[in-house]
């Protein structure tokens, strides 16, 4: 049976005065402990990890480990555009119980594959004996890693596996080629778990999970099963929501409202979602939650 991991990208709640808010981002990570899924992903993009300071990483990790151990894996993102901060990082997360990482290429400036591959072994010596994810998004680091570059990546000691977002499953497949066998591969497409997997991947990192994450469950119960009638059942209900919700933080921020689970919005500079949205919000949450 091959591997279907689910790892949910969690939100971080915020006030509308753009102060962190610390109760609502507890409930989420309340909510998402109670999802069956197989892992956290924690203050990556979903996160807004590039809003979030110090302090807050703190805060927000060590509520993550609280709420979520035991019920899913942490896996608590450090990416940063240096190899300084996101050391700083990695050390802050091991001394709160992290020993799951995961590092966003350098980004804004151009960085040189002998610059990248310098910035992860930093990072991966400061991992030690933990696990190092290596997040691959070059959309919005501008930093592209060839396959190439992954294969020497996966020789450092820490490095388990890579978060691939927003590459096609050729290139996804381009990475299993050259990587070895037991190294994981996440593809950040949230409804292309079953497609991935056909391609090498072991799992998705799913922001939409984190707010429904049900038909989730199903389509990887009915890609185990072999059941094709239940597989397209639970794919088309996985497409819908990622239709409506997508990889919009301002929209999983509306439907945990409508849930009831936090009532925060956004830091970053993200649209709120009009009427004619929310309402088709509110349709998937009546549907699917």
């Amino acid at each position: 049976m091959s591997r279907r991991d689910i790892v949910t990208a969690i939100p971080t709640s915020f006030r509308r005065d753009g102060a962190l808010d610390v109760e609502g981002s507890r409930e989420i990570f309340r909510y998402v402990a109670r999802s069956g899924n197989e892992g956290a992903f924690v203050l990556g993009t979903t996160g807004e990890f590039p809003a979030v300071d110090d302090e807050e990483f703190r805060t927000l990790v060590s509520m993550a480990v609280e709420e979520l151990s035991g019920h899913l894996r942490v896996i608590a993102h450090v990416g940063q555009p240096s190899a300084y901060e996101a050391v700083r990082r990695v050390r802050t997360a091991r001394d709160l119980g992290v020993t799951e990482f995961a590092a966003l290429t350098p980004y804004y400036l151009p960085a040189a594959d002998e610059a990248v591959y310098d910035y992860f072994a930093q990072v991966a010596d400061a991992v030690g004996d933990g696990s190092l994810y290596v997040y691959v998004y070059p959309k919005r680091s501008g930093i592209p890693v060839s396959p190439a570059l992954l294969a020497r990546l996966a020789e450092l000691p820490a490095v388990v596996g890579a978060k691939v977002s927003e590459l096609s499953l050729a290139e996804l497949a381009a990475y299993r080629a050259v990587v070895p066998e037991d190294f994981v591969l996440y593809t950040g497409a949230d409804r292309e778990l079953v497609a991935a997997g056909e391609s090498g991947a072991q799992g998705v990192v799913s922001g939409v999970s984190s707010v429904l994450p049900k038909p989730f469950r199903e389509l990887a119960r009915a890609a185990d099963a072999g059941d094709e009638d239940a597989l397209a059942r639970a794919q088309a209900a996985v497409d819908d929501i990622v239709a409506v919700i997508g990889g919009d933080m301002a929209r999983m921020k509306a439907a945990y409202r409508i849930m009831g689970v936090a009532d925060g919005v956004c830091r970053m500079a993200l649209v709120e979602p009009d009427g004619a949205t929310i309402t088709e919000i509110e349709r998937v949450v009546a549907t699917y939650r």
